[in-house]
């Protein structure tokens, strides 16, 4: 990675809440273990299917969570803005995704932290792996309230207030 890849990283981790309460040495040793990666809207950042093996990291634009409907269609179920985790599910269980993840603005950035670096970083720095796990969580959290927001206004659409 250039200097100045390492410098614009860093820079953005000091404003990310994933490293809001690590020091300016860890944020500079979280820079060392991630990637930048750059999409075009529309491209594919992660398949369905594939086994997750990274975890990204929004740093410009948005990124959308696709899914399949039971029609075979294809859905948006939330997007991802700047700051925000995706793909932690496949990561962390290790199940083929369940969702494609495609970029949605026409110069989508985002960080990169894959599973062996991870796993070096879990050993090495296992205080910024918490703070990682902990970002997961809140991702995960946030994606369940908004499911959950959309099937009771759903559910109250179809069933009526207070019929479900």
């Amino acid at each position: 990675m250039s200097a100045t890849a390492h410098v614009e990283i860093t820079q953005f981790l000091k404003q990310h809440h994933l490293a809001q309460s690590l020091t300016i040495a860890e944020i500079q040793t979280l820079a060392e273990y991630v990637t930048h990666a750059q999409f075009r809207a529309d491209q594919v950042i992660a398949e369905w299917g594939t086994l997750g093996e990274a975890l990204f990291f929004c740093v410009k634009g948005e990124m959308a969570i696709i899914h399949h409907t039971a029609d075979g269609d294809e859905m948006e179920v939330v997007r991802v803005r700047e700051g925000e985790m995706a793909g932690e599910m496949s990561f962390f269980d290790r199940q083929p995704r369940s969702a494609r993840i495609l970029a949605k603005s026409e110069d989508t950035q985002v960080l990169v932290l894959t599973r062996a670096r991870y796993q070096r970083l879990k050993v090495e720095k296992p205080y910024i792996t918490v703070n990682i796990l902990e970002q997961a969580i809140i991702s995960l959290d946030h994606l369940f309230r908004n499911l959950s927001q959309n099937y009771t206004d759903f559910s109250t659409y179809i069933y009526g207030k207070g019929k479900h």
